[in-house]
């Protein structure tokens, strides 16, 4: 069970974060060259500083991007790339220049150094078209979504991995960046987050990474051992089957990552490869440390984790489950200062503050469990049945409604019908339902009411602006979610987890 936290949050944020219970401080600064320093392995060997310095420039087509790159003096001047809007293969074409070796239908960051991509404005979205960083060095990559890449079918793009790294790159570092998919290889995608061929001193920090066969790795075969010095902290993976990450030699550090939903592996450490995994949170999940599917071992060296029903497989031929109870199987030296939240207080700050247009939000690593619990309880959000109406008409009444794939028997207006015995159902466990208008609508907050006796079966979710993609409000139960008031003219509400099957039997939206 997740035991109470300490609730210090800094004043500015606990007038924002209703219904959270985190100790941790939190800074947000803007989107800007300076957002921020590099941690983890990103700092060592002469550390990650991206475009720092050099010249600032906005892009809002995959091409401009590339001009960018091609426009500087050489290969190695500094700048600054902010992108706004959504990058796809219809405006990513290839520039040439003597600073860059760019193509068609992928972003290429190929023979270059001292580059930062940051999304800016209202985000931005990397559709169907993957960054490939190649024989490069001290890169930058914050505050994009990268979504649904594939390797086969069409559009392909960057052999079906969101960011893939290959062929001698060194320090880089990806932070609040949201990597998803839409299925495994059978759909056509690979990796979220692949590295390989002598790819070393990378941090992926504030996170996520979901809906995907697979996670990502670090070798691209037994025989590909030159990767390594990897940093992954406060990343959320969810909804993942395996390669969380999967480390072929090398070294890593995992801490302070939310692992919900690995379903036939998580971090899979082979052919003498060495993970430091401390203070993470699994939550429903199947073997999440190990060595699997080889008979090449790697090895681990563990503590403060926590593992929220969590199972394990049997040993046998090529698989070596660390659990039920995991034991160190080696020792790991950290080179770089670093502070540990709580693993109780992880799934809390890594919902605060992982993934794209959260604000760049970070914790400083003050969180710890506290014993005995708090004495001043945490806000918490009503149950959806006795939560006080919002003011003002609801929005959703006459509206449209649509979404994912949906249960027999019910309907997507069912959300709408101002009738809370009617209701919408996904299909499986996880899934969107939208509300939409003809124009533009001004909406700050939404009440989502379970049906009578299905209360409690919506887990986490995110709340999206579906004209851009940005999440506007993310976190977990149905009720009431505030937000900074948005014209848009469609919104989706997307389970992410859950705990049987989710009921949704109105989706109110109004604008004050």
């Amino acid at each position: 069970m997740r035991r109470p936290v300490a609730l210090r949050l800094q004043a500015a944020l606990a007038t924002a974060a209703v219904g959270i219970a985190v100790g941790m401080t939190l800074s947000t600064p803007q989107a800007s060259a300076a957002a921020g320093t590099a941690t983890g392995y990103a700092t060592q060997n002469g550390g990650t500083t991206g475009g720092a310095g050099g010249q600032t420039v906005r892009a809002s087509t995959g091409t401009a991007i590339h001009a960018a790159l091609c426009g500087r003096a050489s290969s190695s001047t500094p700048i600054t790339i902010e992108v706004t809007g959504t990058i796809n293969h219809g405006n990513t074409s290839k520039v040439s220049g003597s600073s860059c070796n760019t193509a068609d239908g992928v972003i290429e960051l190929k023979q270059i150094s001292n580059v930062t991509i940051i999304g800016a404005g209202s985000g931005a979205i990397f559709d169907q078209l993957g960054i490939h960083i190649r024989d490069s060095s001290n890169i930058i990559i914050q505050n994009v979504t990268v979504r649904n890449v594939k390797k086969s079918g069409s559009p392909t793009s960057n052999g079906g991995d969101a960011i893939g790294m290959e062929s001698t790159v060194r320090n880089v570092w990806v932070d609040h960046v949201t990597l998803e998919a839409s299925g495994g290889e059978s759909e056509g995608y690979d990796g979220l987050f692949d590295m390989k061929d002598n790819t070393q001193y990378v941090t992926l920090s504030y996170s996520i990474l979901r809906n995907s066969g697979r996670g990502g790795l670090i070798g691209s075969s037994e025989s590909d051992l030159s990767n390594g010095f990897i940093t992954f902290h406060h990343n959320l993976y969810e909804n993942i089957d395996s390669r969380t990450p999967l480390l072929r030699g090398g070294i890593a550090h995992i801490y302070n990552n939310h692992y919900v939903s690995l379903h036939e592996s998580g971090i899979n450490s082979r052919a003498g490869a060495r993970a430091k995994v401390e203070n993470n949170y699994f939550r429903n999940s199947k073997d999440v440390l190990g060595t699997f599917y080889t008979n090449e071992r790697g090895y681990w060296q563990v503590s403060g984790n926590t593992f929220d029903n969590v199972t394990w497989s049997s040993a046998g031929s090529e698989n070596y489950p660390a659990g039920p109870n995991p034991t160190s199987t080696t020792t790991v030296s950290i080179p770089y200062a670093y502070r540990l939240d709580g693993a109780s207080c992880v799934p809390d700050v890594v919902r605060q503050t992982a993934g794209a247009n959260t604000g760049l939000r970070v914790s400083d690593g003050s969180c710890s469990p506290q014993t005995p619990p708090p004495t001043t309880a945490a806000p918490t959000t009503a149950p959806p049945t006795t939560a006080p109406p919002p003011s003002g008409i609801n929005l959703s009444l006459g509206a449209g409604a649509d979404g994912s794939s949906k249960a027999s028997g019910t309907s997507y207006g069912n959300v709408r019908d101002g009738d809370l015995s009617t209701y919408w159902s996904p299909a499986g466990s996880t899934g969107s339902i939208s509300i939409k208008w003809g124009s533009a609508t001004r909406v700050s907050r939404v009440v989502i009411r379970e049906p009578s006796g299905t209360q409690g079966s919506i887990g986490s979710w995110q709340l999206v602006n579906h004209d851009t993609g940005a999440v506007l409000a993310s976190g977990s139960g149905a009720g009431a979610i505030t937000f900074s008031a948005t014209a848009l003219s469609k919104i989706t509400f997307t389970i992410t987890s859950s705990g049987g099957t989710p009921r949704v039997g109105e989706f109110e939206t109004y604008a004050s």
